[in-house]
């Protein structure tokens, strides 16, 4: 647990000092940094830091953030996206050996943040696996939920054929990695009447030898991610060792961020938010968002607007509190979508009326502000609001890696 790395806020808060007095304590010689080889931002080793009594508090208390690979542990992983979990995961100190992605503004994306990491871009259906057999430790990945057939059966592995979990599975079956994550949508969960998801298990546990840990709903909110984002998590592993090891999700955090944490400088963040490009609304739209106060929504305006705003929906059931939304500075963003100008999950900036701009959506997503999104306004949009959040992603690495160390402390 000794040879990890923590960025400048995090040590910042490790030692309970500003950033200001941490550059300082560098500059002096107090404490010397050392420099990130891919973005050249200030990194410290923790064997520097625990002469610090601060810091020895914090490392004595339970925290997967503490964990650090016993060895270079290597992963796969599906349908990438913009790298939100691949970075996250990498953040934790998980290498990637492959990753897929068929959308190629999002191919793009990856390669050019990560020329290093080697990106198949194209069908996943296409991609032979069997060369990284017993070469990887982990396989991870967030397919599109699909549902199944049903023909008064159990479905078996080659019953799922022709579905993205079906190449998951098959991708999971060549390598034969110890340990996989799925992570996906909570509806999974209740998708088809939980059918979707059993299927899943069944073909998983019955017809290739893993288990399952019990599937968790994680709140990003939670894991440093100023947004309410939840996502559903699976992780399993061989079955050779499930009566030798167990997996833990990562512990809640006490503190909840918010919208002025993720656009504000910060904990998060050691800059105010750079303007950059974004969606703006018609007129009209703008006319009506204009009267919406901080935290407010539909609800919010006057009674004839309320009518013509909401059209049919006015007289319908439920709260659609995503609609005509503006969010207030000291709440946490609700879940952002692939665009942030659609009128059921509008997402309108606290002081200006308009959506949040395209490194504002990177930020409530956790993204660091060197990332950099290819494609038009509208794809960039979209592979912002369908990553997972970069926090969440590494606060889920460090708890594979204690899982794999585990594993591995069994093997040798």
């Amino acid at each position: 647990m000794t040879g990890r790395t923590f960025s400048l806020n995090e040590t910042a808060q490790i030692l309970s000092i500003s950033k200001e007095t941490l550059r300082r304590w560098d500059n002096s010689g107090k404490l010397k940094s050392i420099r990130n080889p891919i973005n050249n931002y200030r990194e410290y080793k923790q064997n520097d830091l625990i002469i610090f009594e601060n810091a020895k508090i914090h490392f004595d208390t339970k925290s997967y953030t503490n964990i650090s690979p016993t060895k270079a542990y290597k992963s796969i992983e599906l349908f990438a996206g913009a790298g939100g979990l691949a970075l996250g995961l990498e953040k934790a100190g998980i290498k990637h050996a492959l990753l897929n992605e068929i959308d190629k503004y999002a191919v793009q994306t990856l390669q050019k943040n990560r020329p290093n990491w080697k990106i198949e871009e194209g069908d996943i259906a296409k991609i032979n696996f069997k060369p990284y057999r017993d070469k990887i430790d982990l396989l991870t990945g967030g397919f599109p939920c699909q549902a199944f057939s049903y023909a008064g059966k159990r479905l078996g592995f080659e019953d799922t054929r022709g579905t993205l979990f079906f190449e998951f599975a098959r991708a999971l079956q060549e390598t034969n990695a110890p340990v996989f994550l799925i992570e996906n949508v909570k509806g999974l969960l209740s998708h088809d009447s939980g059918k979707t998801l059993q299927t899943m298990i069944d073909v998983l546990t019955k017809d290739m030898d893993y288990h399952i840990f019990k599937p968790k709903v994680l709140k990003a909110i939670h894991y440093r991610v100023p947004q309410k984002r939840e996502r559903l998590i699976i992780v399993g592993i061989k079955n050779d060792y499930k009566d030798k090891v167990t997996y833990n999700y990562p512990e809640p955090h006490k503190k909840i961020y918010t919208l002025k944490d993720a656009l504000k400088k910060g904990e998060l963040y050691d800059t105010d938010v750079l303007s950059s490009p974004g969606q703006i609304y018609p007129k009209r739209k703008k006319e009506i968002l204009d009267i919406v106060p901080p935290g407010g929504y539909w609800r919010n305006l006057p009674l004839d607007i309320q009518k013509e705003y909401m059209q049919k929906s006015f007289y319908l059931g439920g709260g659609k509190t995503g609609m005509a939304r503006r969010i207030s500075w000291d709440e946490p963003s609700l879940t952002l979508t692939c665009s942030p100008a659609q009128k059921q999950t509008e997402r309108c900036h606290p002081d200006e009326t308009r959506p949040f701009q395209i490194k504002e959506y990177a930020r409530i997503q956790t993204f660091p502000d060197d990332w950099i999104f290819e494609g038009s306004q509208s794809q960039q949009y979209k592979q912002i609001g369908n990553a997972v959040p970069v926090n969440l992603a590494e606060e889920i690495g460090y708890t594979l890696v204690q899982l794999l160390n585990d594993i591995y402390s069994i093997k040798n």
